[in-house]
């Protein structure tokens, strides 16, 4: 929670990356598909950039909920500057229930905070619970099929992906850093856990059917070789599940 609090306001200005938008945000609406309508829990919220996007792609209510004070701070304040009737709660994640369950639940960059394979299929618990029996659970995710490799920069794309270890073994951190306009950085680690492991975290917490969701490329950025290194291997990767 500390770490974020410091970082906040650099990891809000990262949504602006060219990444952000032509893959990241494409890949996730794509793998949503219509909302319209829904009932939405954002898990790990952020500053609500998604929980925002939610409820401007048509969600009947979107809460947003982060465990970084901060985070929650700046979702709230863009909710008061531009009202959409997003409503935001501090809390651990693992440790959040809804009030009633949603029709969807995301998650961007969830579980892969998951230090150890009790962890993660805790989180995807949690999710399952929140889930009305013909709900979904849509996120991104560190890409675990696409482990750091020293022979891969993502720096031309606005940050660096690093792992002391190649290939990395369960629980070793993924070390992430974006440099920012003052020439300093902000840095977090995510944690790796292998395609297998999350298989089974997901049939363990009572999802029926997973599936990992490869990136896409915003198609009005077809052609450009920009983000051919990105594409060839990618960092992220989004998902989808159903109880």
């Amino acid at each position: 929670m500390a770490e974020y609090d410091s970082i906040a306001s650099g990891y809000s200005d990262s949504k602006q990356l060219a990444f952000r938008d032509h893959v990241e945000r494409h890949t996730l609406f794509r793998t949503l598909g219509d909302v319209g309508g829904a009932r939405v829990l954002d898990l790990a919220c952020g500053d609500g950039f998604y929980t925002r996007l939610l409820k401007q792609a048509g969600a009947s209510s979107v809460t947003g909920v982060d465990v970084s004070a901060e985070m929650i701070r700046l979702a709230e304040e863009s909710e008061r500057r531009s009202p959409l009737g997003c409503s935001y709660v501090r809390s651990d994640a693992a440790d959040f229930r809804p009030s009633e369950p949603v029709d969807l639940v995301v998650a961007a960059y969830l579980l892969n905070y998951a230090r150890t394979r009790e962890e993660l299929v805790g989180l995807c618990r949690v999710c399952r619970d929140s889930l009305r029996p013909a709900g979904r659970f849509v996120g991104l995710n560190d890409n675990p099929r696409v482990p750091p490799a020293g022979s891969v920069s993502y720096l031309k794309y606005g940050f660096e992906r690093r792992c002391d270890r190649f290939p990395p073994r369960e629980g070793d951190p993924i070390r992430y850093m974006f440099p920012t306009a003052d020439g300093s950085s902000i840095e977090f680690a995510n944690y790796y856990h292998s395609p297998a492991t999350y298989q089974a975290a997901f049939r363990d917490a009572g999802f029926r059917d997973f599936r990992w969701a490869p990136v896409s490329l915003d198609p009005a950025q077809a052609g450009d070789s920009f983000w051919d290194d990105f594409m060839r291997s990618p960092p992220i990767i989004a998902f989808s599940a159903e109880p």
